[in-house]
């Protein structure tokens, strides 16, 4: 549905979580249709739950007088457990959620959530390099 692709470049994935988000009428509709960006988005835990900070969803189209706002605080849904786990890895070892892709499962649009580290320069053209390796393998092979 919608993907980050900036997210797997600048970032090194080291686990994700698939987490539901809580969205009003006029949002899902344009995510259906493929609209929306995350990028700049990153994902934290402010007051005990779990937000997506940063989401561009623009203005549905067809709305009225109570469309949404395109930029706002989104809640995600996730066990309490995680969220806990979540706080205290982005706060003790220096990781960052970041929103990978948003997609509909079940007729539900969810969020899978990375728990990432920063790449440096060199990480990123040592997987730019890789990337174009595989690339050539796959059009000799």
């Amino acid at each position: 549905m919608i993907e980050n692709r900036k997210a797997r470049h600048d970032y090194a994935v080291l686990e994700d979580i698939e987490c539901g988000i809580e969205l009003t009428g006029t949002e899902v509709k344009v995510l259906r249709h493929g609209e929306g960006s995350l990028a700049g988005a990153y994902g934290a835990v402010l007051g005990g739950e779990l937000y997506l900070v940063g989401m561009n969803i623009p203005a549905y189209g067809f709305g009225n007088r109570f469309n949404h706002q395109p930029v706002r605080n989104r809640r995600l849904l996730a066990h309490a457990k995680e969220i806990r786990e979540l706080k205290m890895k982005t706060e003790a070892k220096g990781l960052t959620l970041i929103p990978l892709n948003m997609h509909l499962k079940n007729g539900r649009i969810k969020v899978s959530l990375g728990v990432c580290r920063g790449k440096a320069l060199h990480d990123k053209r040592e997987s730019l390099k890789a990337k174009a390796v595989r690339r050539e393998l796959e059009r000799i092979g």
